[in-house]
């Protein structure tokens, strides 16, 4: 038995998830960014660091791992959301009546 059929199926399922297209490229552009980022924090220590970068610090040899994972991962973001971005739209709003 469903409970989403006929007329209150809409109050369950979206219509349409609008896809911007316009948003592939600038996502991709930055998580490539910040994976150079990440490989920045893994390779340098914090005083070979660019003097913008958060960590910086003059004379220290400590590696900034944890910031390098946050690039990582904010990048791995920006590639799923241009991955979802460049979909199919489905015919029906993607829902499957079955």
């Amino acid at each position: 038995m469903t409970i989403a059929y006929g007329p209150h199926k809409q109050a369950f399922y979206p219509s349409r998830i609008a896809k911007r297209r316009s948003l592939i490229a600038p996502a991709v552009l930055i998580g490539v960014l910040l994976l150079v980022v990440a490989v920045i924090y893994f390779v340098d220590t914090a005083s070979s660091l660019p003097s913008f970068f958060p960590g910086h610090q003059a004379g220290s040899g400590h590696h900034h791992a944890k910031h390098g994972i946050a690039a990582l991962i904010l990048s791995a973001g920006c590639f799923v959301f241009a991955w979802f971005q460049s979909g199919p739209t489905r015919p029906g709003g993607g829902v499957n009546p079955s």
